[in-house]
């Protein structure tokens, strides 16, 4: 029974352990006017940056921070809505192989946590009395193996 334990003990362990928000911001700088003009088909400046950050042995942060500028084309690209969150957990991350931390930290960890991200910003871009704004899926495996060609390449 004791090597069985052994071996459960040994186990790889990857799981979210807490969720939060470190920072949320919503400004529509063009209010109540915005609402007047007929919106089309807005134009999207899009900026995503993941970090993370080890705490302790078995535990990081993983943070997802994004800036998004939403601007009506047909009114001379005049600002919509601004959104801009940081959006966190911790994750354990238990008996995982140095090789494979990077990997998990910048793709399994941020496939988890981007779902709640874009329900956020989905619901305050609706509290702020706009159309939900649904971010597309972001393809985060390849964003990483991009970032290790771009190693590689330089």
């Amino acid at each position: 029974m004791s090597e069985q334990n052994a071996q459960q003990a040994e186990l790889p362990v990857f799981r979210m352990q807490k969720m939060y928000i470190k920072d949320l911001s919503f400004e529509s700088p063009n209010a109540p006017q915005i609402f007047l003009v007929r919106n089309q088909e807005p134009k999207v400046d899009f900026n995503l940056q993941l970090n993370n950050r080890k705490m302790d042995d078995d535990h990081w942060e993983v943070t997802i921070t994004i800036t998004a500028k939403v601007m009506d084309r047909n009114a001379d690209d005049t600002v919509m809505f601004v959104v801009e969150i940081e959006h966190g957990a911790v994750f354990l991350l238990k008996n995982i192989p140095g090789e494979h931390i990077q990997r998990v930290l910048a793709v399994d960890c941020p496939l988890m946590l981007f779902p709640f991200t874009r329900q956020i910003v989905s619901q305050v871009s609706v509290d702020g009395g706009f159309m939900p704004f649904l971010m597309e899926p972001i393809n985060f495996v390849a964003l990483y193996e991009n970032a290790q060609q771009e190693k590689k390449d330089s």
